[in-house]
């Protein structure tokens, strides 16, 4: 009887283990975020959102206020739709601008806003128009040895 009780706490503590673990690995990878605040959803238009995903922080001076809700692609203008629930608690100017950033040289992208200066403050189902794509690593790579290709082509050598 001592021993089916000790297996009964040893298999509940594992347990318990095992949905900590999960929750954890869940939370790191941005797969879960709980949260119960309201949120107003705002959208805004980008060129190119690189590997942004949905569940991204929005954040601002380094605070997160929102998150990626979903990202879609407009096949009228050609560009992707990103929606941002906002947390209602943070209000921002409706001249606002978003950019697509990294953390640090290779983390994961996020959306940083930048806050205007406009007395009037976005409300739900208002777009953001001021927009800043993501950098791309490969875009920059090609456009810095095409300058350098293009430079050593106008000079010549002395003789």
């Amino acid at each position: 009887m001592q021993r089916s009780k000790n297996d009964i706490w040893v298999g509940l503590f594992v347990l318990i283990g095992a949905v900590a673990i999960l929750f954890l690995a869940l939370q790191s990878a941005n797969l879960l975020s709980l949260n119960f605040q309201k949120t107003y959803v705002v959208s805004a238009k980008f060129d190119n959102v690189g590997g942004l995903k949905p569940k991204a922080a929005v954040r601002s001076a380094g605070v997160v206020v929102g998150r990626v809700e979903k990202i879609v692609f407009d096949d009228k203008s050609f560009q992707a739709r990103v929606v941002l629930a906002m947390e209602s608690r943070y209000s921002f100017p409706k001249d606002s601008s978003l950019k697509i950033l990294t953390s640090g040289l290779l983390g994961e992208q996020y959306l940083g806003i930048e806050a205007g200066a406009s007395d009037v403050l976005l409300a739900a189902g208002d777009t953001v128009s001021s927009t800043q794509s993501a950098v791309v690593l490969e875009s920059l790579i090609s456009q810095f040895l095409y300058s350098k290709a293009a430079d050593g082509a106008g000079t010549k050598q002395p003789e």
